[in-house]
């Protein structure tokens, strides 16, 4: 692959990881109810999903949901489902402030929070889609090592990825964080982030091949 066609995959990847979508909205509703530290054990989680998708791809598994609507259901509303249900267990929670600051949160938290990451990922064969889709367009047969080259750029969409989302939120985060402290602001963008979850949820059920 050449310099200039890594750049513009580079930029056009860089594109991509800007525009909301689910993903990102998990990212900012967790951080912007339960800080810094939250958002980015999110984004690690969303991350490893993405590597999944990533090694899906290169083992030929993202052909067979790209190809069979049946696959696709199947996994789409196995992701729909899982959303819903941490979004109404949210709703439903009694906790009251979710400000999480310090040592506050238990490491038993931050393992749900990574999960949770890792599976509205996962569970998207939108990004399975995405992966098929969009990093064949950058790989030249003639260089040969078609699947190091997919992996190559994988792993650079993947790392521009949670750059990203990691920037996202420290700022989030930076400019919420007073609202956090506040507890009756706190039950509300607890309430919000449930919500969050739910909307992603049905959004991710109505999707169509």
């Amino acid at each position: 692959m050449s310099v200039d066609s890594y750049l513009l995959f580079v930029f056009a990847s860089i594109l991509l990881c800007i525009v909301p979508g689910p993903d990102m909205i998990f990212l900012l509703s967790r951080t912007l109810a339960q800080g810094k530290k939250a958002g980015i054990v999110a984004a690690i989680g969303i991350n490893v999903g993405a590597y999944l998708h990533l090694f899906a791809a290169v083992l030929g598994i993202s052909a067979v949901l790209a190809s069979s609507a049946y696959a696709f259901t199947v996994i789409k509303w196995l992701g729909a489902c899982y959303l819903i249900f941490i979004g109404i267990k949210i709703l439903l929670s009694r906790q009251g402030s979710v400000m999480i600051d310090g040592n506050t949160i238990r490491e038993q938290n931050y393992r749900q929070i990574f999960w949770q990451g890792f599976l509205s990922d996962a569970l998207n064969p939108k990004v399975a889609i995405f992966f098929l889709a969009f990093l064949p367009q950058f790989v030249k047969p003639d260089s040969g090592h078609r699947t190091l080259q997919i992996l190559f750029l994988g792993i650079t969409v993947n790392v521009i990825a949670i750059l990203i989302n990691l920037v996202l939120v420290y700022f989030s985060s930076v400019l919420t964080k007073r609202l956090r402290e506040r507890t009756a602001i706190s039950k509300w963008l607890n309430k919000i982030m449930g919500s969050v979850f739910i909307l992603l949820g049905l959004r991710l059920a109505s999707e169509k091949v």
